[in-house]
């Protein structure tokens, strides 16, 4: 976990057993409470919470353009540790996880230089996940 405060985030799914396959198994995610209608994972040392909700992708809303990328938005994730990025997205290919965006580096030698990648749950929710060489760099302009 992090050196800043831990967030909630709470978000539609459209099968709750896909979630838990998808954030427990495929993300590594440990479960928290949960009920017929939700579940609690805990991502990285933040709550995040799948509510069932029905409709598949009702979460996708667009894309905004971003070096070069069509990133999805909405979209929530984490920002990670190179290390532990990098294991991530090997798990994830590893998985078979289909990515929106392929794990690269954008803004490369630009101020806010990342790691990242995109994909979606089984629901159609998008999530990235970031690393910083440089965490001093995460709200450089």
């Amino acid at each position: 976990m992090s050196d800043l405060a831990p967030f909630h985030y709470a978000f539609p799914v459209d099968d709750l057993d896909a979630a838990r396959h998808f954030y427990g198994t495929v993300l590594g995610c440990p479960e928290g409470r949960s009920d017929s209608d939700w579940i609690d994972f805990n991502l990285y040392g933040h709550q995040i919470v799948a509510h069932c909700v029905g409709t598949k992708g009702d979460a996708v809303a667009g894309y905004n353009p971003v070096d070069g990328h069509a990133v999805p938005v909405p979209h929530f994730g984490v920002v990670l540790p190179p290390a532990e990025w990098r294991a991530l997205a090997d798990r994830l290919k590893g998985h078979g996880v289909a990515f929106v965006i392929e794990p690269h580096t954008r803004f490369r030698g630009q101020p806010g230089e990342q790691s990242t990648m995109f994909f979606h749950d089984p629901s159609g929710n998008a999530l990235e996940f970031k690393a910083f060489a440089d965490l001093g760099q995460l709200f450089a302009k």
